[in-house]
């Protein structure tokens, strides 16, 4: 593994770790504490696309991809108070929205990488985080998906509620799904001053060394 990128990699790991651990708790009543964490691999995975190239930023995103998958083991080992913290559903929602949405992000920013700084890290922080929320909360907590995981009671999930508790009558996966997406675009575009400060510096740290 390249000696340049290696912070990327530890990063990204402390992301997925720290919004694994966080998602355990609530914030309100449509949101974990990990929909405040989570987003921060887009910003990881941009900077090293923008700094070291789209190569360095698919294998920064597949140590994520091992991490998260390593967390969904343990977690399926742990035992709460409905049973295991990570089912099977949750743990093949996570797996795939984490590694289409991110790879998808390192595809779009290297499409538009000439364009002006901000375009790039946007646009593909804004996809990438759209795909990873329909995929994980469709995967995790669809009535139509009850086949993945039979034994799987996710119900609860499908109880029809105002959106957002004020909205037209939608099932409440679809109200947790908006809440995380709009988390996601309001960092996306927070996430750009970070972005910029980053990349300056390790640029031209990068230029120092070389």
């Amino acid at each position: 593994m390249t000696r340049t990128y290696l912070p990327g990699v530890i990063a990204m790991a402390a992301v997925v770790v720290a919004s694994n651990i966080l998602v355990q708790f609530l914030f309100g009543n449509w949101l974990t504490w990990g929909a405040f964490t989570y987003p921060i691999a887009f910003l990881v995975t941009d900077v090293t696309n923008r700094v070291y190239g789209a190569g360095p930023a698919r294998k920064v995103v597949l140590a994520g991809f091992v991490v998260g998958v390593i967390c969904s083991l343990i977690g399926t080992q742990i035992m709460g108070e409905f049973g295991p913290l990570v089912t099977l559903r949750i743990a093949i929602a996570s797996g795939l929205a984490f590694l289409l949405a991110q790879l998808s992000d390192v595809a779009i920013f290297a499409s538009l990488r000439g364009g002006k700084w901000w375009r790039a890290p946007l646009a593909s922080t804004l996809i990438g985080s759209s795909l990873d929320t329909a995929i994980f909360f469709t995967i995790a907590f669809s009535g139509a998906l009850t086949f993945i995981e039979p034994a799987n009671d996710v119900s609860w999930a499908g109880e029809m509620l105002p959106l957002l508790g004020a909205g037209p009558v939608a099932p409440l996966w679809v109200s947790l799904a908006v809440a995380d997406w709009l988390v996601k675009l309001s960092l996306a575009l927070i996430a750009l001053i970070p972005f910029r400060l980053i990349v300056a510096r390790l640029t031209q740290s990068h230029l120092t060394e070389a």
